[in-house]
């Protein structure tokens, strides 16, 4: 007697709206001086930190399918047949279980142990904050730059909240110009940019690299520069929550946010900025173009320095990219109870320092574009890939589209997820803030040169209906997505798969990290 075959479940797609701006939040955009962006360019962030969720819903085939979402004038569900690959869960099976260990705001080197009670933003968020902090006074405010006429307030506001995160242990100098100029968006320097390319950039190892080794403005990036650092995690605050962005600040790094201006560089004048106070503040209803670093606050900060007086006193401290003749040398006050600032923000978690023979496999080189699922909070997403040499798999990356993220991770020598059972773990946990995580394998798998592996993973994403990331080619994306580099796929239940490329037309973010075998002590073999 045969057992009627469930039906594999379509998954649907959310495209997040993306802001090609110098800016985090999301709505038209009109071009402002260095960091605005030319108005054909839409923008797309999730509704959770103001981005838009634009999909909408088509009848369901049966209780089996999900609906399939779409935007506007552009068909994202895939209408046709099922793939007819439904792989049986019956052989290679998952390693033994381990448990997450991140480290946050510091350097660390890659493939380290990671220390039992380190140290990270969630053991130490009971700390007390004082009423004012500032960079400035404690050794960790990075060196001021000058963007000039360029719309790259972006760049280089990711990376002065790097270089935030390092100091003052240790004293960098990335390159924006090789940030605009390198990554995989192949925007013009005058177009602008947003968050979600940096954090693409930095993810896929495009870099940082060094300002010596790019100087900016010069109109030429060299080829062949290795990245100096490996960004393994990038975590973004909940809109408007001024506790965790101060604690960011004072426990991590500098918070990358976002303001709206019609400033254009340290010569300009407008009705928010007071010159002689550095103060700002703009009420109305514009969506922010520019993005700033915050480096401290004041609680006390005198609502009378604003040339339009809030309701109360206090201010995050920021550093600006237009030089130090800008402001109080390079930096400003804007009010708590400004439109845009905390709406959006970003901060640095955790900065490797390579290691030699370290490896990444990856298919996402734009990065997190848009969601997909089954209309529920948890699904099953999985990449194959195959080993370059003989080395181990030591950890693998992907994004929480939303905080409060459950995972469970899998990997094994196979050549399809339908290939594994899953049912012995190779890492559990949860992460409390959205971003993008590493998350480390505690028995890393050996892998043989040539041969493929396949790394599984579980979310489940409380309030979400699409809770993978993924990359497409989404209509006014700028960047060419390659989806001939990847082997992605999708599921309701870890038994039935269908492939992300062939059946959604999108890449899966999800990477692979590895360590050649010299790298690697007996005990973690």
């Amino acid at each position: 007697m045969f057992k009627k075959q469930k039906k594999i479940r379509k998954p649907c797609l959310r495209a997040l709206k993306f802001l090609f701006a110098g800016v985090l939040t999301a709505g038209a955009v009109s071009v402002l001086g260095g960091c605005a962006v030319r108005e054909h360019i839409k923008q797309k962030l999730l509704d959770y930190y103001g981005w838009e969720e634009i999909y909408t819903e088509d009848g369901s085939e049966s209780e089996e399918t999900s609906e399939t979402s779409q935007v506007p004038g552009e068909a994202f569900g895939d209408e046709e047949e099922e793939s007819d690959k439904e792989f049986l869960n019956e052989s290679e099976e998952g390693l033994a279980a381990s448990e997450e260990g991140l480290i946050n705001g510091q350097e660390r080197q890659e493939g380290q142990d990671l220390p039992i009670g380190e140290t990270t933003a969630e053991n130490t968020g009971e700390i007390p904050l004082p009423s004012r902090f500032d960079y400035r006074d404690v050794g960790k405010q990075p060196e001021v730059r000058d963007q000039g006429r360029f719309g790259t307030c972006w760049a280089f506001a990711s990376l002065m909240a790097m270089e935030s995160s390092l100091l003052p242990e240790e004293s960098w100098k990335f390159s924006a110009d090789h940030m605009s100029r390198k990554n995989s968006f192949f925007m013009e320097q005058e177009d602008g940019g947003q968050y979600a390319m940096s954090m693409a950039y930095l993810l896929a190892w495009q870099g940082p690299v060094l300002e010596e080794d790019d100087p900016y403005g010069d109109g030429i990036s060299p080829d062949g520069l290795s990245p100096v650092k490996h960004v393994r995690e990038i975590r973004l605050l909940e809109s408007k929550n001024y506790q965790e962005i101060k604690r960011a600040v004072y426990q991590v790094g500098g918070v990358q946010s976002s303001l709206f201006t019609n400033l254009k560089d340290y010569t300009s004048r407008d009705q928010y900025y007071n010159e002689t106070t550095y103060g700002y503040y703009y009420s109305g209803e514009e969506k922010a173009n520019h993005n700033v670093v915050i480096i401290g606050w004041d609680d006390n900060y005198p609502k009378e320095n604003f040339k339009q007086q809030p309701k109360e006193d206090g201010a995050f401290i920021c550093q600006n990219s237009w030089g130090p003749r800008f402001g109080e040398q390079g930096c400003f006050y804007v009010s708590y109870e400004d439109t845009n600032i905390g709406d959006t923000n970003v901060y640095y978690t955790r900065i490797d320092t390579p290691v030699p023979g370290s490896r990444i496999y990856q298919s996402d080189l734009c990065g997190w574009i848009g969601q997909i699922g089954y209309g529920e909070e948890d699904a099953y997403f999985a990449a194959v890939y195959q080993a370059e040499e003989n080395e181990y798999l030591t950890s693998v990356g992907f994004y929480a589209t939303m905080p409060d993220t459950r995972y469970t991770v899998y990997a094994a020598e196979a050549d399809a997820p339908g290939k594994m059972r899953l049912s012995h773990p190779l890492a559990q946990g949860s992460f409390k803030e959205a971003g993008f995580y590493t998350v480390e394998l505690e028995k890393y798998v050996k892998l043989k040169a040539k041969e493929k592996f396949t790394v599984v993973v579980y979310i489940s994403t409380p309030g979400a209906v699409h809770p993978v990331a993924i990359e497409y080619q989404a209509s006014d994306l700028s960047g060419r997505v390659d989806l001939s580099d990847g082997e992605g796929y999708l599921s309701s239940d870890g038994k039935n798969w269908v492939s992300a490329e062939k059946n959604q037309n999108c890449n899966i973010c999800l990477k692979a990290y590895t360590l050649p075998e010299n790298k690697i002590s007996d005990e973690d073999e």
